[in-house]
């Protein structure tokens, strides 16, 4: 996620599955888009659309949090509260309220380092008030927030380092997934510690880094909860071996990007740590911050302008959005297409995946091929998500931009305007 330029959040849930309709591809499903008035949300955004119900309110975390020495310490995670989502999206950027989160740790201690946000709700499922939460949040640092450690393997060597988003000279960032938990609704948070990372042997540096996003890393997460454990989709944006500038290939480097899955097991949620698997092939098998391989569905074949991440040229989607369709029963998964440096890309695409335990053989890997979802030429398209609408249905039975009907409303952000809002609904056949 180009976390570190203008800045959204998300939540998730599990339910069942089965897909039948008809389309060009492999998917089995037939939508449309329905202009609506432009519908504003009216705060700072800059990832996923992290969100719960908490009671009879909906609740929702947008923002950034933490130290930054290239765009500066943030203040802006924040969450809004109403009666439904559309409340909670049209309240003034006044009513929102800072939660209490941990302070960031002096460098070169352990703890909390660089900026957060929030990508993910999980709601425990054991806590009846529904006030326990566990939020995916992604993580960004760089060799001054995160120096490197030879004791622990933790961090990142000031060499070689590559350029970031910015105009000026200033370093790329490292993406990593982290998870934090509340026991009050969201007012209080404690940093639980990393679900996955990727470590300085894979980051991809000069020469051969010029795409001005990231050194490397794993960012950009959605997760959903599908029995006893957690399946996050995350961005995989380093290389899939030790890098070395002598021997590194791009063909090699494209293969190991870029949408890949990890999961880990709820029971670990307090302590992650070391926990989580990623997919490796034919499980998961690789280790939470080993090499593991992406969905190979959701890849751009190279000779269909696919490319890596370090590339100027791009080529890769990004930036799941993962939801259950209850009246599809079936997977829904949103993204972007990186087109060229620093984030560019007009499109937005979607793709299903029809089976409803995503742990039990491939089921994980088997999304359709991405279809495009719409273009707008000129402008830069991140984040989108598909989010409840202000139905009767949708209200009661208590949906989130996890768990959505027929129609869900689809926000996504103008990063070329720093803006997020909606002027679709996106109905299914």
């Amino acid at each position: 996620m180009p976390k570190s330029i203008f800045i959204p959040g998300f939540s998730f849930l599990l339910f069942a599955i089965s897909c039948t309709t008809t389309t060009k591809t492999d998917s089995p499903i037939s939508f449309k888009l329905i202009e609506t008035d432009t519908f504003h949300f009216n705060n700072f955004v800059d990832c996923n659309m992290a969100e719960a119900w908490i009671g009879d309110t909906f609740r929702i975390f947008p923002g950034k949090y933490g130290e930054d020495p290239v765009w500066g310490a943030a203040h802006d995670l924040k969450f809004s509260s109403g009666k439904n989502a559309d409340e909670a999206f049209s309240n003034p950027a006044s009513a929102y309220i800072a939660p209490t989160l941990p302070v960031n740790a002096p460098v070169g201690q352990p703890g909390l380092h660089g900026a957060v946000w929030f990508e993910t709700v999980y709601q425990d499922s054991k806590d009846p008030s529904g006030k326990t939460l566990y939020t995916i949040y992604h993580n960004e640092n760089y060799p001054e927030t995160l120096p490197y450690d030879s004791v622990t393997g933790e961090g990142y060597i000031d060499q070689k380092w590559p350029l970031g988003l910015t105009e000026r000279i200033t370093p790329a960032a490292v993406c990593r997934i982290g998870i934090m938990k509340s026991t009050d609704g969201g007012w209080n948070w404690e940093n639980r510690g990393l679900f996955i990372e990727d470590k300085q042997a894979r980051m991809i540096l000069k020469p051969h880094n010029t795409s001005k996003t990231f050194a490397g890393g794993v960012g950009d997460p959605s997760a959903v909860a599908v029995g006893d454990s957690i399946y996050l989709f995350y961005g995989e944006y380093g290389y899939p071996e030790q890098y070395d500038s002598v021997s590194y290939d791009p063909t090699k480097e494209w293969s190991g990007q870029c949408i890949s899955v990890a999961r880990i097991a709820i029971s670990d949620l307090d302590q992650p740590q070391g926990k989580a698997q990623r997919w490796g092939g034919s499980g998961f098998t690789a280790a939470w911050d080993g090499t593991g391989k992406p969905v190979a569905s959701l890849q751009i074949p190279q000779n269909a302008g696919g490319g890596p991440a370090s590339s100027p040229t791009g080529g890769f989607h990004w930036g799941p959005s993962v939801s259950w369709n209850e009246y599809l029963n079936c997977w829904v998964m949103l993204m972007g297409k990186v087109e060229g440096q620093s984030w560019i890309g007009d499109e937005l695409y979607i793709s299903f995946n029809k089976n409803k335990d995503l742990g039990k053989g491939d089921n994980s890997q088997q999304w359709s091929a991405p279809q495009k979802l719409l273009e707008k030429p000129g402008h830069v398209l991140w984040y989108p998500s598909l989010q409840p609408m202000n139905s009767e249905e949708d209200i009661k039975t208590k949906r989130t931009s996890l768990r959505l009907g027929k129609k869900a409303r689809l926000f996504f952000k103008y990063s070329d305007l720093g803006k997020y809002f909606s002027t679709y609904v996106l109905e299914f056949e």
